[in-house]
């Protein structure tokens, strides 16, 4: 006979008093926010621990950028938020992703990381300053250990739930719940961070509406985004754990009005440092130029048709148009060194009971095996092309394209030549074909947003683009001598 849910109701609220409530009641009082604060299940010098760690990880998923004068100079900047918070156990260290994505996280111990992509939205070091103070106050607000306590409590109740019902159907259903607290943070953990980020900047001499600034960049550049991508309303910026609001920003405009005097902003200094700064993605991940995809650094590039918008992934290269149709393309190791051929049929398509005629083909003088199928995507028919070219002994270049029923003859054709477009790069090739990157102009009398956006190599929302990258508001013109960023081949 099943128990009744009253007498369940009670054993939980038994077993939760033994275990979780002796836990919660181990809160201490942060001294960067004064609030009482639950962080018993991750101590300092675990934080110290998780964040060595992890940060091995974020440098093998992003890389660093190889530019010593830009990392001493974010870590001189850094150093100066950070000199006087509230945690001096903390030892803060700074570093520079190679990423193009508008980045900026932080990882407990006292690891901070911005990218290269944020650092060309920037304009000041005060808004740079701005940014590595809000992260600053994540580590000091230990917001970290904070969710991760919680999770921990939030997982222990459901156990103590599943034990209590006889089977783990809560303990799913509330492991959601904890899951997004380790993912994201809540907005009073952001608020706190942006409270905090403007008092470093206080106290280190920094103008203290840099955290705005920085904030209306960022809702700036969402907009864009959105907008070049053909959606409505804001995007994600910031990572999805900071969002830009209004709300927000308007706490910010508050708080900074509560500190006196103008604060140190050097926009020229600044400039000065992110002046060939690599734009967008760069030869480390390779990038794509019109219809054309090169990565320099491994040698190789291939071409899709007209129409056709690329995207450079880190895990593959990803083209679409409006048709539907998709290409696909990323590398795959050869660990056992068959032939193209071998590898398509019995290891790529191992798992398909269909048989499948394998055609081997030649590609720019590489072996390489080719076969079609009918298949799905998101559920809609598709002709299905596979390529594996022997570009290295032990890789293989792969295409996978889907092509919708019905596509004309000028379509199929093009996406067969987009998989026969595979090549190794020159040598002269290498090092004349170069990621875009960020140069700082002058503006002289009788320029305009407009001329100087014509000289960036974009097809579309140039003036868009130089706006948000300079944080211009729309209407607003230029100042003769005055210095602007934009991108370059």
């Amino acid at each position: 006979m099943a128990p009744q849910w009253s007498d369940l109701r009670i054993k939980f609220k038994g077993l939760f008093a033994v275990v979780v409530l002796p836990l919660l009641g181990a809160c201490t009082t942060n001294p960067a926010t004064g609030q009482q604060q639950f962080t018993a299940l991750m101590s300092p010098q675990q934080e110290i621990n998780v964040g060595a760690q992890e940060h091995e990880n974020v440098i093998k998923q992003f890389g660093l950028y190889n530019d010593p004068a830009l990392s001493n100079y974010v870590s001189e900047v850094g150093r100066k938020v950070t000199q006087n918070t509230e945690r001096p156990d903390v030892q803060y260290k700074f570093h520079v992703l190679d990423s193009p994505i508008t980045n900026a996280f932080a990882l407990p111990g006292g690891y901070i990381y911005v990218s290269r992509g944020l650092l060309s939205l920037a304009n000041s070091e005060s808004e740079l300053a701005a940014v590595l103070g809000h992260e600053a106050g994540h580590i000091t607000g230990r917001h970290s250990a904070e969710r991760y306590s919680r999770s921990v409590v939030t997982s222990l109740g459901a156990a103590v739930l599943a034990a209590a019902i006889g089977n783990d159907t809560a303990s799913q259903a509330l492991g959601v719940g904890s899951d997004l607290l380790i993912k994201s943070y809540s907005r009073e953990q952001e608020n706190q961070a942006d409270t905090l980020g403007i008092r470093y900047l206080s106290r280190s001499g920094y103008d203290t509406k840099a955290m705005t600034g920085f904030l209306n960049a960022l809702q700036s550049d969402s907009a864009l985004q959105s907008k070049m991508n053909g959606r409505s309303g804001p995007g994600a910026s910031y990572f999805s754990t900071h969002p830009a609001t209004s709300e927000r920003i308007a706490k910010t405009v508050s708080q900074a009005h509560s500190f006196p005097g103008q604060g140190r902003v050097n926009r020229d200094g600044y400039l000065k440092m992110v002046n060939g700064l690599v734009y967008g993605d760069s030869a480390a991940q390779g990038f794509a130029r019109g219809q054309n995809f090169y990565h320099t650094k491994m040698g190789f590039a291939f071409s899709v048709p007209d129409g056709f918008k690329l995207v450079n992934q880190p895990g593959a290269v990803v083209a679409t148009d409006k048709s539907g149709a998709v290409v696909l393309f990323d590398m795959a190791g050869n660990k056992d060194g068959v032939d193209a051929a071998t590898y398509l049929s019995q290891i790529w398509m191992k798992n398909d009971e269909a048989p499948v005629k394998v055609e081997r083909v030649t590609v720019n003088g590489m072996k390489a095996a080719t076969a079609g199928f009918p298949g799905k995507v998101n559920g809609k028919p598709m002709m299905i092309r596979l390529m594996a070219i022997e570009w290295r002994p032990n890789t293989f270049a792969r295409f996978q394209i889907a092509i919708p029923g019905g596509a004309p003859s000028s379509l199929v054709e093009g996406l067969k030549t987009a998989s026969y477009s595979f090549r190794n790069l020159s040598a002269k090739e290498k090092s004349s074909i170069r990621p875009y990157t960020l140069r700082v102009v002058t503006a002289k009398a009788g320029d305009s947003v407009s001329s100087l956006a014509r000289r960036m190599p974009f097809k579309d929302f140039n003036e868009e683009r130089f706006r948000v990258l300079n944080g211009l508001k729309p209407g607003q013109g230029l100042q003769a001598g005055a210095q602007y960023k934009v991108v370059r081949e």
